[in-house]
């Protein structure tokens, strides 16, 4: 087991919601409805935002130091930057539900699993921002998400080699497994509960 087998097994095992978080429909979640450049932009910035409060006090905690530290407080300040290479001015309006998730997580196996599962709910995000600003006939838009995208991808990347080194037990994995598998519900249920109260059956996918 390494972590990129992990990033794997966690995309087998939530290909369904996957695929969801991954729609149109989300993109419609993301912004409450409204399907205007400026509020994906803003669902962008929140994601990031909210990443980077929590590794920040991750960051400053006495439980975390060395390599775990440093990757904790690159990838917050990682996070900032791309807020602000999407929105102007960006700033945390309204934190996902999955963070709350990922901010009750509290050893490193655990919290490294629950951002790689971030990642990998961002990731379908972000194609489906990529996929927008090309419809909405916005070239630029549709490269700095092109761009926002392969960053990720390789944060991604780094979280997954991290676990390597941190997860030296079958438990350790298994706590890494389950934190994903965590933020991952967090997300999905989130869809689910936002499209309902708008009065939209999220089960299918467009």
């Amino acid at each position: 087991m390494d972590g990129h087998d992990l990033a794997a097994e966690l995309r087998d095992d939530h290909e369904t919601a996957f695929s969801r978080l991954g729609s149109s429909k989300a993109m419609y979640a993301l912004t409450g409805g409204e399907m205007e450049g400026d509020r994906v932009r803003a669902a962008a910035a929140d994601d990031a935002l909210a990443l980077a409060s929590i590794l920040d006090e991750w960051t400053a905690s006495t439980a975390e130091n060395g390599d775990i530290g440093a990757l904790y407080s690159d990838l917050a300040s990682a996070s900032r930057e791309h807020a602000a290479a999407v929105a102007d001015e960006p700033s945390l309006d309204a934190e996902p539900a999955l963070y709350e998730t990922l901010a009750g997580l509290d050893a490193t196996p655990a919290r490294l699993g629950g951002v790689l599962g971030r990642y990998l709910v961002t990731l379908e995000h972000v194609g489906q921002m990529v996929g927008f600003f090309v419809g909405d006939a916005d070239p630029m838009a549709a490269d700095d998400f092109r761009g926002l995208r392969s960053d990720l991808e390789s944060e991604r990347d780094r979280v997954a080699e991290t676990l390597v080194d941190v997860c030296e037990s079958d438990d350790e994995w298994t706590a890494a497994r389950e934190a994903g598998d965590a933020v991952i519900d967090a997300a999905y249920d989130d869809y689910v509960e936002t499209l309902e109260s708008m009065g939209i059956k999220p089960k299918n996918v467009c």
